[in-house]
């Protein structure tokens, strides 16, 4: 009967509520507020608004005809595809850039380091605004625009970088390349810095060489750092939206129409909200199952 009763009492105080516990439910409780109203009902009012056809005074109930207009529309397809077309070319070629930089910035003292990751995640600082007003000056088709100007130094005539439907998505894919690779280099920093000394030690004393202690060692224990910064890339990349808005516009003939400034457009141009929130919920089971898809190529061997 003792040892029934202590049990019940050790059971009991499991279960009992202490100030201390109801300070972190307390704190905890802010930050699930905060959650719920910015993301879960944002997320629930959106798939509800994706069945209707939106009006201010009283929607309109439409069953899947938002999601069968999406499907039947060839823009969306071809938002899709500019999207893809931007990922393929952005996110490897901005990971292998960014890798590179950390690998050469990586020898030079803790000041010196510093100083580079400042130079380099200054963009990421800046205003998009600012930078898009600099890459619209670069891009200008006029002669005095920078890129022309340069052309013209080879005897080149000038071009229309974002007027032309053939210029402008590469136009696009080398702003993203040549402007956003401060938070890469940084976090491809920290993990060159946690690789253990000893085993480039031992690699010398075999006779590797620079590029085989890169490929055998370097790039293998990084590669979940690399895992990450590919699955947040790829996501990053699924939702740009400045770049196109600023720049272009989404044309010429929507050669740079992406799928977020198309939700975009419907939402706030033509204030078709229930199309753009079905829109906006397949973007987001595109983007989970590509991600799925990464981590099932690339995870299985990653240890975290």
């Amino acid at each position: 009967m003792k040892k029934s009763d202590s049990s019940e009492q050790r059971s009991n105080r499991k279960w009992h509520l202490t100030s201390e516990d109801m300070w972190g439910y307390a704190f905890i409780a802010v930050a699930m507020i905060v959650f719920c109203v910015f993301t879960v009902y944002p997320v629930f009012s959106a798939f509800v608004t994706s069945f209707h056809k939106y009006k201010p005074l009283g929607s309109i109930f439409v069953g899947v005809e938002n999601y069968q207009n999406t499907f039947t529309n060839r823009l969306f397809y071809k938002a899709i595809w500019n999207t893809l077309v931007y990922t393929i070319f952005t996110v490897p070629f901005s990971l292998c850039i960014s890798f590179v930089v950390a690998v050469l910035v990586l020898p030079f003292k803790k000041k010196v380091q510093s100083l580079f990751k400042s130079m380099y995640y200054l963009p990421a600082v800046a205003s998009g605004v600012a930078l898009s007003v600099v890459w619209l000056w670069i891009y200008d088709p006029l002669p005095t625009g920078l890129l022309n100007s340069l052309l013209a130094k080879f005897g080149l005539g000038n071009v229309n970088w974002l007027g032309s439907s053939s210029t402008a998505m590469f136009s696009l894919i080398l702003m993203a390349l040549l402007a956003g690779h401060g938070t890469q280099i940084i976090i491809y920093l920290a993990a060159l810095l946690g690789v253990p000394s000893s085993l480039f030690e031992a690699a010398d004393l075999d006779g590797a060489t620079f590029l085989q202690k890169l490929w055998f060692i370097v790039i293998p224990l990084v590669k979940p750092t690399t895992l990450f910064l590919l699955v947040t890339g790829v996501i990053g990349s699924f939702q740009v939206f400045m770049n196109a808005y600023m720049m272009t516009g989404g044309g010429p003939d929507n050669a740079t129409t992406m799928v977020g400034l198309l939700i975009f457009n419907n939402a706030f141009k033509y204030s078709d909200y229930g199309l753009a929130c079905a829109q906006a919920l397949i973007l987001a089971v595109v983007i989970a199952l590509v991600s799925l898809v990464q981590f099932k190529l690339m995870g299985e061997d990653v240890e975290y």
